[in-house]
């Protein structure tokens, strides 16, 4: 492999949902018909990142990306579990694609007891859910991938300022260049969401409406 052997992080639902609520291509239509593929993804990040470059500067060559997302409940959300399972599937037919999925934390309602309500069907009924955890395991990816002896370029694809110290502590290793991402909307630019580690600047490269289409995941998962 020659040039950069890079490797992407994605936050997954970060980037599907900021992408899908930023473009008018997707923000009036249900978010599964924007749904993100992460290899196509990847593929338009690094080209556009290479294309950026100026001259006499390395490119970059995927090497692996690392998808990080919640988990649908298999008792309360059995449709979504299963589409979630099976793109996990789909997606993972490319060695390249890593998917790690975390349980979305489950909030139930209650009675004036305490107690949580059950419905009809014996199940607790849910109040809401929460992705929890999937930033945590972002940062411990950059971190881990930073440290590789096997890795030269390490682009973290979220716009999660929670996830900033990580960019600082992979910076201050000193070993794998590493690297952000955003989408942008020229004609919304006070919508960018671009994360800025405390250490200093670090490259940044924007993807549009077009790249953001180019991505999705066409599938049908039903």
């Amino acid at each position: 492999m020659t040039g950069l052997r890079a490797v992407v992080v994605i936050d997954y639902q970060n980037v599907h949902l900021t992408g899908h609520g930023l473009f008018a291509c997707s923000r009036y239509n249900p978010a599964h018909e924007a749904l993100v593929n992460p290899l196509h993804f990847a593929n338009q990040l690094i080209s556009a990142r290479n294309q950026a470059q100026r001259p006499g500067m390395d490119h970059a060559a995927l090497s692996h990306v690392y998808v990080y997302r919640g988990q649908p409940s298999s008792e309360h959300d059995p449709k979504p579990y299963a589409r979630n399972q099976a793109q996990k599937a789909r997606w993972e037919r490319d060695q390249r694609v890593t998917v790690q999925l975390r349980p979305l934390k489950y909030r139930y309602e209650r009675d004036s007891s305490g107690q949580p309500l059950i419905d009809a069907d014996g199940k607790r009924v849910v109040k809401g859910k929460d992705e929890k955890g999937v930033d945590v395991l972002c940062a411990l990816a950059v971190l881990r991938e930073a440290r590789k002896p096997d890795v030269d370029l390490v682009i973290l694809a979220s716009h999660d300022s929670d996830l900033e110290p990580a960019l600082d502590e992979a910076i201050a290793l000193h070993t794998a260049k590493i690297e952000t991402f955003c989408w942008f909307d020229p004609s919304q630019p006070h919508r960018t969401r671009q994360l800025r580690p405390g250490s200093g600047r670090v490259w940044n490269t924007r993807l549009g409406e077009t790249e953001f289409r180019n991505c999705w995941d066409l599938t049908d998962y039903s």
